[in-house]
């Protein structure tokens, strides 16, 4: 459930004294702290900050946040608040999850990604060995506090990225969602300040949808036995895409050349869109529409089209895929629409198949 960050104090009521921890990265510790400490009020604290971005997303971070418990006598009774983008919901969650078989925690998500998808469901982890969020458990915060806000301190970047996720919530489940975020996502183009820099009513009202939708799936499978694996739309492409990025990185490359998590979803989406027209019959002209929203606010991704081989290896690591009895098979698995709202899951896709998504989604 959602909260207005002055819920906290009624959160932490019972809270003895010394068992509050705060984690933060770089960035929310300079931006969003401040915000956070005036709503705590005279509730002392132990603050441990972690370096922003996807590199800490990583089991050092994770132990981190473990010694620093430990050392100041965390216990059962301790709650743990998360204040942070995707990487700190996920990896403070699974700290959380993990000490002492788990603790209470908190997520308070500052950007636009993290509200409409990261910080709600329950899944918390972290990347272990190249493979995006291949650890972690199923752990449900008692409570996500929703303070938008937050959202006037984000580059445009991130709000896009954000974005793509409430695109995808909008193809998976709700038509009028989706043209919904197609025109904030217009109005955006023209007029981010006066829409964003405050939170925007409309956009408010847009972010609680979005939560809504995924919350409603959750409920329905919260540990994606079935339902839950519509969220997965354009992310096993969207994934191996993120990967291919981050080995240049680690390669020499500047992060800075890193795209962000939404727009790997959206050319995600739109291969994955693809291979909906071929197997499902989706609609070529919505196809052409959501390629076309992909050009104009999101680019072509930067990965060559040599590396398609190298991606396809990738998504082989996929959670979602199927091997068969003998374990010497596996089958990459889509999650695919046969128009907006109407999802299907577990489509078993060939690697020519997928070739020819990729190919499509490159030469855009």
């Amino acid at each position: 459930m959602q909260y207005d960050l002055n819920h906290l104090h009624t959160l932490l009521a019972d809270l003895p004294k010394g068992q509050l921890f705060v984690l933060t990265d770089s960035h929310t510790t300079e931006y969003c702290l401040p915000i956070l400490a005036d709503f705590i009020g005279q509730i002392p604290y132990h603050l441990l900050t972690i370096e922003a971005g996807e590199q800490s997303k990583n089991l050092a971070s994770v132990q981190a946040v473990w010694d620093f418990m430990l050392k100041h006598r965390a216990t059962r009774q301790a709650v743990l608040i998360n204040i942070g983008g995707g990487v700190v919901t996920d990896l403070g969650g699974f700290a959380a999850a993990t000490y002492m078989r788990g603790i209470r925690f908190v997520n308070i998500p500052t950007t636009l990604l993290a509200m409409v998808d990261a910080s709600t469901g329950g899944k918390t982890g972290i990347n272990f060995r190249g493979v995006k969020n291949s650890i972690g458990t199923f752990s449900q915060p008692m409570a996500t506090l929703i303070y938008p806000p937050f959202l006037s301190t984000l580059s445009s970047k991130e709000i896009l990225s954000g974005m793509a996720e409430m695109i995808k919530h909008g193809l998976i489940i709700s038509p009028s969602h989706y043209y919904a975020v197609l025109t904030i996502l217009e109005d955006y183009a023209s007029s981010s300040d006066s829409l964003f820099s405050q939170g925007g009513e409309a956009f408010r009202q847009l972010i609680s949808d979005s939560i809504a939708i995924k919350e409603n799936v959750i409920t329905q499978d919260p540990t994606e036995k079935g339902m839950r694996k519509i969220l997965n739309f354009g992310h096993t492409i969207g994934h191996a895409i993120e990967e291919a990025a981050h080995q240049h990185a680690f390669s020499g490359k500047e992060e800075s050349t890193i795209p962000p998590h939404g727009y790997c979803v959206m050319w995600g989406m739109v291969a994955a869109l693809y291979l909906s027209v071929v197997k499902l019959g989706f609609p070529k002209d919505l196809l052409t529409q959501v390629s076309h929203v992909m050009l104009m606010y999101y680019g072509r991704p930067n990965c060559d089209c040599k590396e398609r081989q190298q991606l396809i290896k990738w998504m082989l690591h996929d959670k979602k895929n199927m091997v068969s009895s003998d374990s010497s098979v596996s089958t990459i698995r889509f999650t695919l629409l046969r128009d907006i709202g109407e999802a299907a899951i577990n489509q078993t896709i060939s690697n020519s198949e997928i070739d020819k998504a990729l190919e499509y989604l490159f030469s855009l």
